[in-house]
């Protein structure tokens, strides 16, 4: 479900990948923001990313506020079509600021 490199510039690299729903949400909740706290900067890689829910979307959305408050910058890349879809739902493609490609 999650990989976490942190790479000795302080960038971390997460990818995620799989289903992302209420049933994994506990996990990596614990598991991304263990590892954000060590990073000076995160990107995740959304492309593997087969499901995800509204759980797991408010864990990414969360993440980015604690990165925000702390001066850290996320970036998600490679969004999965399923990544889109919740992000079109929402219509929060603007709230995490990233590229998305069709």
């Amino acid at each position: 479900m999650i990989n976490v490199k942190n790479k000795k510039t302080g960038l971390c690299e997460v990818e995620l990948d799989g289903e992302l729903t209420i049933y994994e949400a506990s996990s990596l909740k614990e598991e991304l923001f263990r590892n954000i706290e060590k990073c000076k900067g995160v990107s995740i890689n959304l492309s593997n990313v087969s499901e995800i829910d509204t759980s797991c979307f408010q864990i990414l959305m969360a993440a980015k506020n604690e990165c925000d408050k702390h001066e850290i910058e996320l970036t998600m890349n490679s969004h999965s079509p399923a990544v889109i879809e919740i992000m079109e739902l929402y219509n929060m493609g603007s709230y995490f600021g990233d590229p998305v490609v069709l």
